[in-house]
């Protein structure tokens, strides 16, 4: 099953090879057009890393239960 990350990690060249081939057939240059199709690529980059942050499920359970004990 393919997830989200799986899908972030094929479209990352997918994005810059292909927006680069997409620009530079517009008429731009190699030099324009690949600097360009990288600022997508990072982007793709930083929502995966800062908006939907991986998080271990077993993290999740643990400091949830530690944050409902009561101290003695």
């Amino acid at each position: 099953m393919t997830g989200y990350y799986d899908a972030v990690l094929g479209l990352i060249p997918l994005a810059l090879a292909g927006i680069s081939a997409a620009l530079w057939s517009l008429g731009l240059e190699w030099t324009t057009a690949i600097p360009l199709a990288s600022v997508v690529a990072v982007g793709l980059i930083g929502h995966a890393m800062f908006v939907r942050t991986p998080v271990d499920a077993r993290s999740q359970e643990s400091a949830r239960t530690e944050s409902t004990q009561m101290a003695d």
